[in-house]
C-alpha cells in the first residue's frame, strides 16, 4: 500500500481533509441527486473511513440526501465535497476537491440514462425544453423558472470551479432579472475570490448561480428535465483535472 496522504477542501478553507492512499479510481455519477448537488455531472473517489481524516470542519454541513446516505458540503462556499453512504465504512469525496493529482484515472459514468440532454455521456432518451424551465435545489428550499431553452452551455475546469462542483462546471448564460423565484429560504452567495458571487442552497448544497460583471450563469445541473442546451465550449484549460478527458463534440477554449 502506498503511503502517501492525499489533501483537500473547499473553495473557502472552511472543510479540510486528508486521505491516505491508495484512492479508487473515480466515478462519474449522471443521477438527479447529483446534478443538483453539484451542478453538473458528480464525480467521485473513495477511501476507506479508517484512511479519511478531517482536518477542519468550521464549515461542514451534511445533508440527508436520501436513507442510504449523507452528502456534505461547505456552508460558507457551497463547494460539494462527499457522499456518505450507510453501513459501507467508506468516504466518497470529490477529486475536484484535491489540492493536486492524486495518481487517480476515470473509471466509470453510472446513470446514464438521468443524464441531461446537453451532457455528451447521457444515454437518457430526447425530450424537449418545456418553457419556462424550472429549476430548484436538491431539498426544495430554492426553486425558480426562467425562459427557455438554455442554448449554449459553457464548461468550467477552473479550479475554483472545480473545487466548487467537486468535477467541472456546466452553466447557461440569462439575465438574472428573469429569473422568477417561487423560494429562495436557504439561499446563499459566496464571493467568489475572483470577483462576482456563487449562489447555492446553504442546507443541501446544491450549486445554483454565478454573478460576475461579465453576466449572469444558471447552473445547468439545476435545471428540472430537458434544458434545450448544448455543450459549446471548454474554459479554464489550463487548470483542468488530471483524472479525466474532456467529452467530445465542443469548443475548446483556453
Amino acid at each position: 500500500m502506498q503511503s502517501e496522504t492525499h489533501r483537500g477542501g473547499c473553495l473557502c478553507g472552511a472543510v479540510r481533509f486528508e486521505a491516505d492512499a491508495p484512492l479508487r479510481d473515480v466515478v462519474a455519477c449522471h443521477c438527479t441527486q447529483c446534478r443538483k448537488a453539484s451542478g453538473h455531472v458528480w464525480a467521485a473517489t473513495s477511501v476507506p473511513l479508517e484512511r479519511f481524516r478531517l482536518t477542519e470542519q468550521a464549515g461542514l454541513v451534511w445533508y440527508r440526501s436520501s436513507p442510504a446516505a449523507q452528502r456534505g458540503h461547505c456552508g460558507r462556499c457551497g463547494a460539494t465535497l462527499f457522499w456518505l453512504p450507510e453501513g459501507e465504512g467508506r468516504m466518497s469525496l470529490s477529486p475536484g476537491a484535491l489540492d493536486g493529482p492524486a495518481g487517480i484515472a476515470m473509471d466509470e459514468h453510472i446513470y446514464t440514462g438521468d443524464g441531461s440532454d446537453y451532457d455528451p455521456e447521457s444515454t437518457a432518451p430526447a425530450a424537449a425544453a418545456t418553457t419556462p424551465l424550472t429549476a430548484n435545489c436538491l431539498c426544495g428550499d430554492c426553486c425558480f423558472s426562467l425562459p427557455g431553452p438554455a442554448g449554449a452551455i459553457t464548461a468550467c475546469h477552473c479550479s475554483a470551479c472545480r473545487k466548487l462542483s467537486g468535477h467541472y462546471a456546466a452553466s447557461f448564460a440569462v439575465p438574472e432579472v428573469d429569473l422568477a423565484w417561487q423560494r429562495r429560504e436557504s439561499l446563499a452567495e459566496y464571493d467568489l475570490p475572483s470577483g462576482g458571487q456563487h449562489g447555492f442552497c446553504a442546507r443541501c448544497g446544491s450549486s445554483l448561480y454565478q454573478r460576475a460583471e461579465g453576466g449572469f450563469a444558471v447552473a445547468a445541473g439545476a435545471i428540472n428535465g430537458a434544458t434545450g442546451g448544448h455543450l459549446a465550449a471548454h474554459l479554464g484549460l489550463d487548470e483542468k483535472g488530471d483524472y479525466y478527458d474532456l467529452p467530445p463534440a465542443a469548443g475548446r477554449h483556453d
